[in-house]
C-alpha cells in the first residue's frame, strides 16, 4: 500500500462550488477511484488550501492513474472541479496536485 498526500490551492470564490461538488461526488468517479485500487481519500480545506490523502492498493500506480486521466467521466468530473484549483507554483511539469514528501507516520 502506498500512501499518497497532495496539496493545491482553492480560489476563494469557488470555496462554496468546490464544497458543494465534493459532497456529491458523481457515482461513476467515485466507483472509478475503487476499480483503480484507490481508498481510504479524503479531501481537507483550510484557508485557501486543499490537502488530500490517499491510499493506493495497486501494483501499478502510474497505469492505474493513466487509466483514471483517460475515463471520459472523470474528465468531465475534472473539467468542472479545475477551475476551483490554484496549482502550486513550485509542482513539476505535468502535475496538478503537488505530491508531498511523509515525514512520519504511525499506525
Amino acid at each position: 500500500m502506498k500512501r499518497l498526500g497532495m496539496v493545491i490551492g482553492i480560489r476563494e470564490s469557488k470555496i462554496d462550488e468546490y464544497k458543494r461538488l465534493h459532497a456529491n461526488v458523481w457515482p461513476d468517479v467515485l466507483q472509478n477511484l475503487t476499480d483503480l485500487n484507490c481508498k481510504n481519500y479524503s479531501i481537507f480545506f483550510r484557508g485557501n488550501m486543499l490537502f488530500s490523502y490517499m491510499e493506493y492498493w495497486g501494483d501499478d500506480y502510474d497505469r492505474d492513474m493513466k487509466l483514471m486521466a483517460n475515463n471520459k467521466t472523470v474528465q468531465e468530473w475534472w473539467a468542472i472541479c479545475t477551475p476551483c484549483q490554484v496549482p502550486m507554483p513550485d509542482r513539476n511539469a505535468g502535475e496538478w496536485w503537488a505530491p508531498m514528501e511523509e515525514v512520519f507516520h504511525h499506525d
